[in-house]
């Protein structure tokens, strides 16, 4: 019999390594093949178990714990505790390609022992089938994307219909001059930072012609303010950091809505982003490690700035504040040794702008009749091998 949420009531602390390592059991039960984990499944939850908990948990050495004795052990957490628990198993579904249905099917037995559901069960079963028309419908009609307001008042993106929230804005040159303006503010603000950015890239500013969504450039606030840079990489650390910091659960469908463009490349396309399949498998010990301390950053902003949406911030009426001062607001942490040494790289950096962008960067500033200035980001250097 399902095990039903508690009353509402006082929070219970964090849990105890003892309940970390129960907890991994059954994560790793719940999306282990016939021959266990693959190497990015293990790589993914070993460095999320240590960035969430500060507990070492090798999955190589669990024992299963199924979804009734799981359930159980879950008597006294609360739903959105139990979510995020079921949503770690989806995160391990989810970069699997193949997906199997049958791993589907038991990560929603352990959802339905513990009186919990999710939207991207249904999502996660269709892309494991194989109906790639319904995946696109699926982040469509997530619940996340349900919830969106049809505008908020000041905000970078006022105005835009929430269906049509991915929807490019190329005819607003007031939006636009409010973000070009932003080239005379101080160089420590992070408005100018972001001006950089986009100007060193060749991104058109939201409400001009070939620019972004205003609601997709709302997440490009943070590659400033959590210091990221723009290769794919760089971008799946980014929506780690923004589903996890968000305080509805369905923001999940953000985290998987990358994964899918560009790990299994099951999503074809969503705004400007094309699937690049294969960013996590193909250096998943780095990429474990970093994706698990961006979500990690999400968490903590997520408990010290009250569970906003990032993407529904009025960047703004924000853009005159110094960097730093913002980080503060949010309650973000520096990023952590382990994520830097895996590659993790701000925007400023070497590794913190593509090839493709440092040319359209420097087409931009030859139409615009500037000097190129790229503010420190460089290409990446070739790739090794792990």
């Amino acid at each position: 019999m399902p095990v039903p949420l508690p009353p509402p009531g006082e929070l219970l602390p964090p849990p105890s390594p003892d309940e970390v390592f129960l907890t991994s059991r059954a994560i790793v039960t719940a999306i282990a093949g016939p021959n266990g984990l693959t190497d990015l499944q293990y790589h993914i939850m070993a460095a999320n178990f240590v960035a969430m908990t500060n507990t070492h948990v090798n999955p190589d050495f669990l024992e299963p714990l199924g979804p009734v004795e799981f359930a159980e052990a879950m008597r006294y957490r609360v739903k959105d505790y139990r979510v995020r628990m079921l949503q770690m198993m989806l995160l391990g579904a989810f970069i699997l390609n193949p997906l199997p249905p049958e791993i589907v099917e038991r990560i929603r037995e352990y959802a339905r022992e513990m009186s919990v559901d999710d939207y991207m069960i249904d999502a996660a079963l269709h892309q494991a089938l194989g109906a790639r028309d319904q995946i696109s419908m699926d982040f469509q009609r997530a619940g996340y994307h349900d919830d969106l307001p049809e505008h908020v008042d000041g905000a970078s993106y006022a105005g835009v219909e929430a269906p049509d929230h991915w929807k490019s804005v190329e005819d607003d040159p007031e939006l636009a001059g409010r973000w070009a303006a932003m080239e005379h503010l101080p160089p420590n603000t992070v408005g100018r930072q972001v001006w950089q950015f986009y100007i060193s890239r060749g991104f058109h500013f939201p409400g001009s012609p070939g620019s972004a969504s205003p609601y997709l450039a709302q997440h490009d606030w943070m590659h400033v303010i959590a210091d990221y840079g723009s290769l794919i990489e760089s971008e799946i650390e980014i929506f780690g950091l923004i589903s996890r910091a968000n305080d509805n659960t369905d923001g999940f469908s953000l985290l998987t809505m990358v994964i899918s463009l560009f790990e299994t490349g099951r999503l074809s396309s969503v705004a400007i982003f094309e699937q690049d399949p294969s960013h996590l498998s193909k250096h998943s010990r780095q990429m474990g490690v970093r994706l698990a301390d961006a979500m990690y950053r999400g968490a903590i902003i997520g408990a010290k700035f009250g569970g906003q949406d990032l993407l529904e911030v009025d960047w703004l009426s924000l853009a005159d504040r110094d960097v730093d001062e913002v980080r503060e607001m949010l309650g973000i942490p520096p990023k952590s040794g382990a994520a830097i040494r895996a590659g993790s790289v701000g925007p400023w950096e070497l590794g913190g702008i593509s090839p493709y962008q440092l040319n359209s960067g420097r087409e931009m500033a030859v139409a615009m009749g500037r000097e190129y200035n790229s503010f420190g980001g460089e290409t990446p250097l070739p790739e090794l091998e792990d």
